[in-house]
């Protein structure tokens, strides 16, 4: 049967609509939106502060390995419902509850959470978003050290009170945290266990940028959209080489993004940002470059 290229649209739209209402309807501790090219994805346990159980982080797993895959999203923000980010694991449910579980399963669960909470968040291609306000406190640093840009409310408090209960900063906590703090700044908060105002997570480098409230929404909004407009295998790009960078010596750097440089090139069949440049088409600090065939 041959279909003409309206009915291959209208059939194209119904499978997205019906992924889209699927992706949202099976989950219990996430709601997933999908607008624009922007999947938002919400933490969805605000009696707990959005608070991460094991079934949180087993379908955030899955929910990441998914969107991986998903060419209409574009940009991922992730938040929490109500007024929280996020206050680190369910102390309850993964600290307690889980010790009576197998090892298989215990090892199963610990392995999803390292590898959804910095890993594939920084190795999706599309950029990530984090979106914070209220509480954002143990593990939930970890989410945020892992997201490409991360805005808060300039209300929203950040800790590691692990020490407040005799313990420490464990998992990949510690591991992921001295990568991107100085020691002076993470061991202050790691050993005292005080909170953390959203500006001086952003003085420390721990979030990008701190607003005001009312601006939070609107600000996160306008970068997504921003982000959005641009070429995803651009955006891609700069995410591999940003990370590789960041974790090789600089000649191992050099060589990677010799290697993704020409890849990109291949991918978007040529220089059409250079081409528009040329014709006077496009300015770099006032244009996107255009990705439809003209």
């Amino acid at each position: 049967m041959n279909c003409s290229k309206g009915e291959i649209n209208t059939i194209r739209t119904n499978i997205n609509k019906e992924e889209n209402e699927n992706m949202s309807m099976n989950y219990e501790t996430l709601l997933v939106t999908k607008e624009s090219g922007i999947t938002t994805i919400a933490f969805n346990r605000p009696e707990k502060r959005n608070a991460m159980s094991p079934q949180l982080h087993g379908e955030m797993f899955d929910l990441l390995t998914e969107l991986r895959y998903d060419k209409e999203t574009r940009v991922v923000v992730l938040t929490g419902a109500g007024e929280n980010f996020c206050a680190g694991q369910d102390l309850k449910q993964y600290s307690l509850e889980m010790e009576s579980q197998p090892q298989r399963v215990r090892d199963e669960v610990r392995e999803k959470v390292r590898r959804w909470r910095n890993e594939m968040l920084r190795t999706l291609p599309q950029p990530v978003i984090a979106r914070i306000t209220g509480w954002c406190l143990g593990g939930a640093l970890t989410v945020t050290a892992g997201c490409d840009i991360a805005i808060a409310s300039e209300e929203a408090l950040f800790g590691l009170p692990e020490v407040n209960f005799g313990h420490f900063p464990a998992g990949e906590t510690t591991a992921v945290l001295t990568e991107h703090l100085q020691p002076k700044h993470g061991l202050y908060y790691a050993l005292t266990g005080k909170m953390m105002s959203a500006k001086d997570a952003e003085r420390i480098g721990l979030i990008s940028k701190a607003v005001p409230r009312a601006e939070l929404d609107k600000e996160v909004a306008e970068l997504a959209k921003c982000l959005a407009e641009k070429s995803p295998m651009a955006l891609k790009a700069v995410k591999e080489a940003w990370y590789y960078s960041w974790y090789s010596p600089p000649d191992v750097a050099f060589e990677i993004s010799n290697l993704i440089s020409p890849r990109t090139i291949h991918e978007h069949g040529g220089r059409p940002g250079l081409e528009q440049f040329v014709q006077k088409k496009l300015r770099p600090v006032s244009g996107v470059m255009n990705l439809q065939k003209e």
